[in-house]
């Protein structure tokens, strides 16, 4: 998929055409395991959230206020990673 193709789908609203796009990339080719990517990042995401552990929500609640959407979705894709790593089942070489 090129980089025209996902612009194309943006352009139009099909949304579609975007998540296949990031299934297909984060499960290295594969759509079902890239759902089981991300599946896993909001698993682990949540698994440390479940005792309600203390969190600088200031830094977050700042970050969110003072960054721009571009460095955001940077910030997501590598907590993204992050957390997929964290699972212990990593299939990616970490690069974005």
């Amino acid at each position: 998929m090129s980089l025209q193709y996902l612009k194309e789908a943006v352009a139009v609203g099909d949304t579609e055409k975007l998540i296949r796009y990031v299934r297909l990339h984060l499960g290295d080719g594969n759509e079902a395991a890239g759902r089981k990517e991300i599946d896993k990042a909001w698993v682990e995401a949540l698994k440390l959230l479940l005792d309600v552990p203390e969190t600088d929500r200031e830094f977050i609640l700042k970050t969110l206020a003072e960054r721009d959407a571009a460095t955001l979705a940077h910030l997501f894709f590598h907590l993204h990673f992050y957390l997929v790593q964290r699972s212990g089942e990593w299939i990616h070489d970490g690069t974005l």
